[in-house]
């Protein structure tokens, strides 16, 4: 049987991705600074609470691993990233030098990036060979961590895999995991306090939005076909391009249904002087190249990942007020 660990499983992701891989006869190992609760499923899984910031939890953590799914976020999340580099590099930096030592073949490091490695989107559809100008500290961090995992890759110490990451919404796949704090569900939580919602520009800025059971589906993917893989970046999208306006307008009629209340409304408002230029461009993936090894493609409609989230965020709101 593998060993496959999943650092950072009590996130976001990171929970959706333990989900999955519990589905599998593996040793499954779920590593995260809080307790997460084992899902069920046919995977022997052992539950590890750590700091993995201390490399020596981080070297028990990872242990006879063949393979590790990287998706440590700092604290504050993407946007408070000028106080995260530790995590957001220095224990990537750590896992390569720990797991790089051991004997045997170099596991499989399958990390968790962001297509605005890139920086300001160049063109409609980035495809994944557009140079790399990252421009806010998340994403410069990410793309220095990529690029140790490469050139750990390139000695021969691990085989990595990054999968970049376009913008992920959906429920929470666990009880206790991180929620999402991406606009879709911003957006949800708005419309829940009855507040409009607000876009910026004329509502026409896109975004390429993949639901989070998708995005696990591709991590168990990568882990299925390495060898194609290592060594290499590869952009996970859906491909659609969705209108912020559009969708915004879908998260208040999918409330007002679920509700029964009239929608809220969504207003277009200028964009305040801080907004990043990144904020303010529209992005598209071409997730063809991984598709292609792996046959892998989202399998959740906008429209059903917006109701799943609707339904998932009232019914945590309603059970908060109840206790």
């Amino acid at each position: 049987m593998k060993t496959i660990t999943v650092l950072g499983a009590s996130g976001f992701v990171g929970s959706a991705v333990l989900h999955a891989l519990a589905r599998r006869p593996i040793r499954l190992r779920a590593v995260a600074r809080r307790r997460c609760t084992p899902p069920p499923g046919r995977a022997e899984t052992t539950v590890v609470t750590a700091d993995l910031t201390d490399r020596a939890a981080l070297a028990d953590a990872v242990e006879d691993s063949d393979a590790v799914v990287y998706l440590l976020l700092g604290d504050g999340g993407w946007r408070a990233a000028e106080g995260a580099e530790r995590v957001n590099v220095g224990v990537l930096r750590d896992l390569v030098e720990i797991i790089g030592d051991g004997d045997g073949p170099p596991p499989v490091v399958v990390f968790a990036g962001t297509v605005l490695q890139v920086g300001v989107p160049p063109r409609e559809p980035l495809d994944g060979s557009e140079p790399d100008r990252p421009v806010a500290p998340y994403d410069v961090q990410k793309l220095v961590a990529e690029q140790l995992l490469m050139k750990a890759t390139a000695d021969g110490r691990v085989r990595g895999i990054s999968l970049r990451l376009p913008t992920v919404f959906g429920e929470t796949a666990a009880e206790g995991a991180n929620q999402d704090r991406g606009v879709v569900s911003a957006m949800v939580r708005r419309a829940l306090e009855g507040l409009p919602l607000t876009v910026w520009g004329d509502g026409t800025v896109r975004r390429d939005l993949v639901h989070v059971d998708d995005v696990a589906s591709a991590f168990t993917a990568a882990l299925d076909h390495p060898d194609p893989l290592v060594g290499g970046h590869w952009l996970i999208g859906a491909g659609r391009g969705d209108p912020l306006g559009e969708v915004f307008r879908l998260v208040a009629k999918e409330m007002s249904g679920h509700t029964g209340k009239s929608p809220v409304e969504v207003t277009c408002v200028e964009p305040p002087p801080h907004a990043p230029e990144t904020d303010l461009r529209s992005l598209t993936i071409d997730s063809t190249p991984f598709r292609a090894i792996t046959g892998w493609r989202p399998e959740v409609s906008l429209s059903d990942g917006v109701r799943r989230t609707v339904a998932a965020l009232t019914s945590s709101v309603h059970g908060k007020v109840r206790t």
